[in-house]
């Protein structure tokens, strides 16, 4: 059974593409924090950890290394947002999102990479922030960039291996993040995106499967962003 790690993988897209992994076969090992999650899905496993504490991170990659002697994809997902402006950021906030979003992801790459066989997936979550700046975010999108940049450096690692490296860039998406959002906000983000309207949790799915399914895309940032800044 090939073996996936998801990060963020309780809700939202993680838990999307989660599943969609679970439908191809795989045995889904997924991170989360928050409130303990309770739900039962043949093949997941839900472990919490902290990613922003790098001894939890470090805990869960051993504990996936402890079960299986191959790891064959690898979304990560996981990320953080402060909203503040930019010079009410205190130290810890930003040290905190580098954590979560590039430090971990970078450590877990770099922990699973001897057990990782030819011809796996390696796919991150990046964002729309990380492209075209959006107020009170900044920190948020510097992450995101820096998620974008280490797609597509990690590529050459992986040179001659068969195995992928790509991001999904979204705008917009349904996802828990955005419930609390007021409608005004939301209706001037509408205005600004070419089909009026936020992603889907299934269409920013749909991006993912589409890099899992296709061997040749490499190194790509693919943006689903439904024409956001177009005006």
């Amino acid at each position: 059974m090939k073996i996936a790690v998801v990060t963020g993988g309780t809700s939202g897209i993680g838990l999307g593409v989660a599943k969609m992994l679970l439908s191809k076969g795989y045995y889904v090992y997924a991170t989360y924090v928050g409130h303990d999650f309770s739900g039962i899905i043949d093949n997941f496993e839900a472990i919490k950890c902290d990613q922003s504490k790098r001894e939890e991170v470090y805990k869960f990659i051993n504990y996936v290394k402890s079960k299986n002697n191959h790891v064959d994809c690898i979304l990560c997902n996981a990320g953080m947002s402060i909203r503040k402006s930019f010079v009410d950021y205190e130290d810890n906030d930003w040290d905190n999102m580098m954590e979560v979003a590039v430090n971990s992801h970078y450590i877990m790459c770099r922990e699973f990479y001897p057990i990782i066989p030819h011809g796996s997936r390696i796919l991150f979550t990046g964002s729309q922030m990380g492209i075209n700046p959006h107020a009170m975010v900044l920190a948020y999108g510097v992450t995101k960039a820096a998620i974008h940049a280490f797609c597509k450096n990690l590529v050459k690692e992986f040179d001659g291996t068969g195995t992928t490296v790509n991001a999904v860039v979204p705008g917009f998406v349904e996802t828990p993040w955005q419930i609390d959002k007021p409608e005004e906000i939301k209706q001037n983000i509408y205005k600004k995106t070419a089909i009026h309207r936020f992603a889907s949790i299934d269409e920013i799915v749909d991006a993912f499967r589409f890099c899992i399914d296709n061997s040749f895309v490499n190194g790509s940032l693919i943006e689903v962003n439904g024409g956001y800044s177009y005006k």
